[in-house]
């Protein structure tokens, strides 16, 4: 009789989990979605698709938009959100691996960034993308940030020096990155960032097309400025949750899930590129390219030494540039 009101004992502890367990996963997951449109912007609408791939998985998820950035971090932060969609800039305090994704001059081309997001679906990989609390369940391309110049003179770097350059205040890398071509930082806020350069208190700024009509920079640009067309950074959205949340596997699933839609996200920002005035583009010569990525090579090194880069996603991306071009210099050296 013991024996059998012991294993009736458990079988009701079992069923009275199990009930909780439905119960919980029956409440929505809320990420918080920083967009700086709000409700009318691409990464809401990326976010509602998403949302709807989420129930196929059984996990019940909504978005709530953010024009904040700052703000949809730190409720994440808070346990206020179950996860947040926030830059791969931002996503480094979360985790230091992905958050290097966004270095500079580590992803040279989208083909580039295809093979990354790729190796971040591999489910070889995904201890990295866990730390602490918090999981990376997919990085999702916005485009290559691009030198935006008021005057098209400022055609060099050379002749960045003594510039002022608008950098994101809570970013500290940036403003290491600006001191190294001797120009001067600006400090400033997304909020800010293209209000600065529209108003002529920066002379640079860089930033993705998609920020391009958003933060209205072709004020900025007015009839003298220009685009450098030459990328920077491939810059990212980050999809950052706390693992505890969310049932076992569903980080895989997110993660392959946002890579299969790259080839959409490339495409809307191909699109968004060819919509910009052809007169505001300028191209940089073929043989100022190599001094211009031994300089950024030379800046990735300094801020891995500096802490501010994680030296294994460094190696990673190295290993992908040197798969695509395995004939260049640095593919010799052992320094990054």
């Amino acid at each position: 009789m013991k024996r059998a009101a012991a294993v009736l004992g458990q079988v009701l502890l079992c069923l009275g989990l199990s009930t909780s367990l439905a119960h919980a996963n029956s409440q929505p997951l809320t990420i918080c979605t920083w967009d700086i449109l709000g409700q009318q912007g691409d990464a809401t609408n990326m976010m509602k698709d998403y949302v709807l791939q989420a129930k196929t998985w059984g996990v019940n998820v909504v978005s709530k938009s953010y024009t904040n950035e700052g703000i949809a971090a730190d409720d994440f932060k808070a346990g206020q959100c179950d996860g947040a969609l926030i830059t791969g800039l931002r996503a480094r305090s979360f985790n230091s691996f992905t958050g290097s994704i966004d270095s500079v001059g580590a992803i040279p081309s989208y083909t580039h960034m295809r093979d990354v997001i790729d190796l971040l679906a591999n489910p070889k990989l995904a201890p990295r993308l866990v730390n602490g609390p918090y999981e990376v369940v997919g990085a999702i391309p916005v485009g290559a940030a691009y030198a935006f110049v008021n005057d098209r003179s400022i055609n060099s770097l050379a002749k960045a020096a003594g510039k002022k350059i608008a950098v994101l205040d809570w970013d500290k890398s940036q403003a290491e990155m600006v001191k190294i071509v001797g120009a001067v930082p600006v400090a400033a806020d997304l909020t800010s960032y293209g209000g600065k350069f529209n108003n002529g208190q920066v002379d640079i700024l860089f930033a993705p097309i998609p920020l391009y009509k958003p933060m209205e920079l072709y004020k900025g640009l007015g009839n003298k400025g220009a685009i450098a067309r030459f990328p920077v950074i491939n810059l990212t959205l980050q999809l950052v949750i706390r693992k505890d949340r969310f049932p076992p596997g569903f980080g895989q699933k997110s993660r392959q899930y946002i890579a299969d839609q790259v080839p959409r996200f490339f495409g809307m920002i191909r699109n968004m590129e060819r919509e910009v005035d052809s007169k505001h583009w300028m191209h940089i010569p073929l043989s100022d390219r190599d001094g211009y990525e031994k300089i950024m090579r030379e800046m990735r090194i300094h801020l891995t030494k500096s802490g501010y880069y994680d030296p294994r996603m460094m190696t990673l991306l190295k290993r992908v540039r040197c798969k695509r071009e395995p004939d260049a210099a640095e593919c010799s050296l052992n320094d990054e």
